[in-house]
């Protein structure tokens, strides 16, 4: 019988761990070698991180008296619908997470479960706290409520993604980049895809199952890929590389706008309705007058929202652009085959023939140079400078080291 903790794509021991960890805490049971009431997982990305804190959510309130996680009763169904009353999700909508809503969800974490074993508050992207938000829950995970576990996911324990003292005081649970074969696996048995695609999703998904799944099922999603890596041929020719990386940008923007334009016409609605928009009892015009400050507000959560979506779809593609350096640097030094037959595992092993072209036109220290471009330009986005402007700058690199 399937449980929650099946929706794990190659992570057999971290199962086990918080398997032991859910049976301790039945009894309530809060100690170092298994249960405790603040947790971090980390792991690259699409291996799976948050989807593991929400299964281990689960487990923790599920009320099937012999498996924990068990995937059917209430609790269990309830935590991975996001329905559980008492368990939050945080989800960073913005580029940030600030201290307002930080000390929200504190205060409501402090309060005794009303209907589970527990009050669960997992924090995703915990990386994108705050310093000042990140304080605020620094002071209750130093002293948590007797029935509040905390459980934070981030890219890695690096400093910059989670402060060290807060990583102190949390239980380490790392994630492994999935294999190809087990992505593979998945996408056949529950997404119903043939083997053939499915391979080849894995194969070039970068261990990331929500990718690989998005790119075997979703023609947009492997368009966007094609342009991207369209990108590297472009170097080759100055017109052209700078009408790629205007089109990568715009790409990215377009994205942003389709994944938020329904979401933002149901969010403004609801609050039209919700300030009296279409009422007419006494008092309605006057609601209607106040709503200006709650629709600016609103305005700027979705704009905040839609920026970070934009930064994440062409965040996305850097990666897909330094992969394919990465292949050609990689066959260039006779690690790997234009062909992946034999050597290290390329990164998009799909485009042999650019691969290979590649790796013949550009010297090895013109291929790392460019890879180190790629990576700076990520970490220019990542310090709010214009991406039209970090795309551009990161093509004259590209170009320049064609001839290094």
């Amino acid at each position: 019988m399937a449980g929650v903790f099946d929706r794990l794509v190659g992570q057999d021991a971290v199962e086990s761990d918080l398997t032991a960890a859910a049976v301790a805490a039945r009894g309530g049971a809060v100690s170092s070698s298994a249960m405790t009431h603040s947790w971090l997982f980390t792991g690259p990305p699409g291996s799976g991180r948050s989807v593991a804190a929400l299964c281990f959510a689960a487990a923790l309130q599920c009320t099937d008296p012999e498996r924990p996680g068990c995937g059917k009763c209430h609790a269990c169904t309830t935590t991975m619908a996001g329905t559980h009353g008492d368990v939050r999700r945080v989800v960073p909508e913005g580029l940030s997470i600030g201290t307002k809503e930080m000390r929200e969800i504190v205060q409501i974490a402090s309060r005794r479960p009303s209907t589970g074993r527990w009050q669960v508050v997992v924090v995703e992207d915990a990386d994108r706290l705050t310093e000042a938000a990140g304080n605020v829950l620094l002071k209750v995970v130093e002293e948590p409520p007797e029935r509040t576990v905390f459980l934070l996911c981030a890219p890695s324990v690096d400093p910059e993604d989670i402060s060290v003292t807060l990583r102190s005081r949390c239980r380490h649970v790392h994630l492994v980049t999935p294999s190809v074969d087990a992505i593979a696996k998945v996408l056949v048995e529950r997404d119903g895809l043939d083997a053939k695609t499915a391979a080849w999703a894995a194969s070039i998904s970068g261990g990331h199952v929500g990718r690989a799944r998005r790119l075997a099922t979703d023609d947009e999603a492997r368009t966007r890929r094609k342009r991207a890596l369209a990108l590297v041929a472009a170097t080759a020719r100055p017109g052209a590389a700078y009408a790629a990386a205007d089109a990568l940008v715009k790409s990215a923007d377009e994205e942003a706008k389709e994944v938020s334009a329904t979401r933002d016409e149901k969010e403004r609605d609801e609050l039209a309705t919700a300030m009296g928009a279409g009422g007419t009892g006494k008092g309605t015009a006057g609601a209607t007058r106040g709503s200006a400050g709650a629709l600016k507000d609103l305005e700027r959560r979705q704009k905040s929202r839609a920026t970070r979506t934009g930064r994440d779809a062409l965040d996305r593609a850097l990666i897909d652009v330094a992969g394919l350096y990465r292949d050609a640097l990689a066959v260039g030094l006779r690690a790997a085959t234009p062909d992946s037959t034999s050597g290290v595992a390329l990164t998009h092993p799909d485009m042999s023939d650019q691969i290979r072209e590649l790796a013949s036109d550009v010297r090895p220290e013109g291929l790392l140079r460019s890879i180190q471009a790629v990576l700076e330009c990520r970490e220019a986005l990542d310090t709010n400078v214009k991406p039209r402007f970090a795309v551009a700058a990161m093509v004259a690199t590209l170009m320049a080291a064609r001839s290094a």
